[in-house]
C-alpha cells in the first residue's frame, strides 16, 4: 500500500511517544532519526511497515517507531521477521540488531536469513561491544580489546560481518558510518527498493564502553581520507584531494594516486555492486584502508517468497486434493464410535 499526496508523511508521523533511551551522544539516535526521515519518503504507510528486533540497546527501536513493532527475543528476530513477511508479502519489514544480538547467540538465524533471501532488510548497529549488559566483549571485538569480561584484553579474532554475509551469499550488503545521516539515508532507501535480503552495517559508536572505536575510520578530520564511498557504475575514487583511487594488482587491491607512476582516473577500478561473482565484493570489504562504505554489493536474484510459491503452485498443480477434507478422508479411514 502507498500513500497519496493526500495523507504524505513526515518524519514526525513516524515518531512515538516513547522516552528514548539510549545514551547521549549514542549513534543511535541518528540512524534513529535517519530512518523517521527516510519513511516518508518511500511511499509507504505506516501500517505496512514493521520493525523486529532482538535483544540490546539497538532493539529498543521498534518501541521508537510509529509503525509495527514486535521486540523480540535475543538471536530471533530473523525468525519472526521471516514468518510475519511469509504471511503478509506486502508489508515492508526491518530487523534491528547489534553486533552480538546478531553473530554470537543469533549467528545461526543470521546466517540463514542471508542464504534464504528473504525480501527484508536488517540494519545491523555494530558498536564492537555488549552496550546493554554493560561493556562486555562481542563477536566484533578487537584482539587485545579491555573489556568487562577480558580485562587482560580479548583473545579472539573478530568476525567482519561483510565476510561473515558474503559467506553467506548475502545479495545485498552495505557499510556505513553512524555519523552521516546523508549516506545513511541513502542506504536504507536502496535497501528499501531492493528484493531480496539487504544487510546494512552501520559503524555505531558506544559513548559509554567503546568511545571513539572507529574514529580512525568516520572522524571529520581524517575519514576523506580513510574511506571511499562507492557508487554503483562510478570510480573507486577518494581522498580530500580526490586523487586517490583503488587498482587491482594481480589478486590484491591498492591505493593508487592520480598523476604519479602514469596513473589517471580511467586506469581505476569502476564498482559494479550487480556483479554474481562476489570475488571483488568480498575483497572491497576485507579492505582497512580505505574503510569501503556504501553499497558494496546489490545482485538480484530470487527471492525465499517466489521459490516457495512457485513450489506451493506446483503442488497444487499436481494434487488430487481441493480441501483439507479430501485429504483427511482419502484412503483408509475409520470411525471413532
Amino acid at each position: 500500500m502507498e500513500t497519496t499526496t493526500e495523507n504524505k508523511y513526515t518524519a514526525k508521523d513516524f515518531t512515538t511517544n516513547q522516552e528514548v533511551r539510549w545514551c547521549p551522544g549514542c549513534d543511535d539516535y541518528v540512524i534513529l532519526r535517519t530512518m523517521q526521515k527516510v519513511l516518508p519518503e518511500l511511499g509507504v504507510t505506516k501500517e505496512d511497515v514493521v520493525f523486529v528486533s532482538g535483544i540490546g540497546c539497538s532493539s529498543r527501536f521498534p518501541y521508537y517507531m510509529e509503525t509495527y513493532g514486535i521486540h523480540s527475543i535475543h538471536g530471533r528476530a530473523p525468525a519472526i521477521a521471516t514468518g510475519v513477511k511469509l504471511a503478509n508479502p506486502n508489508l515492508s519489514v526491518w530487523i534491528a540488531t547489534g553486533d552480538g544480538d546478531s553473530m554470537a547467540i543469533g549467528g545461526n538465524h543470521f546466517i540463514h536469513i542471508l542464504r534464504r533471501n528473504i525480501d527484508l532488510n536488517i540494519i545491523l548497529f555494530n558498536n564492537e561491544i555488549y552496550g546493554l549488559t554493560k561493556g562486555q566483549f562481542s563477536p566484533t571485538s578487537t584482539i587485545g580489546q579491555k573489556t568487562k569480561s577480558s580485562p587482560y584484553g580479548n583473545t579472539q579474532p573478530p568476525f567482519s560481518p561483510g565476510e561473515l554475509a558474503l559467506g553467506a551469499n548475502a545479495r545485498f550488503f552495505a557499510r556505513v558510518g553512524g555519523n552521516t545521516p546523508k549516506e545513511m539515508a541513502q542506504i536504507f532507501t536502496d535497501a528499501h527498493q531492493f528484493k531480496g535480503t539487504s544487510l546494512i552495517e552501520v559503524l555505531q559508536n558506544c559513548v559509554i564502553f567503546n568511545d571513539g572505536c572507529f574514529d580512525h575510520i568516520t572522524d571529520k578530520a581524517v575519514k576523506e581520507d580513510k574511506q571511499i564511498f562507492l557508487e554503483h557504475g562510478k570510480p573507486m575514487i577518494f581522498g580530500k584531494n580526490r586523487d586517490k583511487g583503488l587498482v587491482l594488482n594481480g589478486l590484491k587491491l591498492e591505493v593508487a594516486t592520480i598523476g604519479e607512476n602514469g596513473i589517471t582516473q580511467e586506469d581505476l577500478l569502476v564498482h559494479n555492486a550487480k556483479e554474481q561473482d562476489p570475488t571483488l565484493h568480498q575483497m572491497l570489504v576485507r579492505l582497512k584502508s580505505p574503510m569501503v562504505m556504501g553499497v558494496i554489493r546489490s545482485y538480484n536474484d530470487v527471492t525465499f517468497e517466489v521459490r516457495e510459491d512457485a513450489l506451493t503452485a506446483q503442488v497444487k498443480a499436481n494434487s488430487n486434493f481441493t480441501k483439507t477434507d479430501d485429504l483427511f478422508f482419502s484412503g483408509e479411514t475409520y470411525e471413532v464410535k
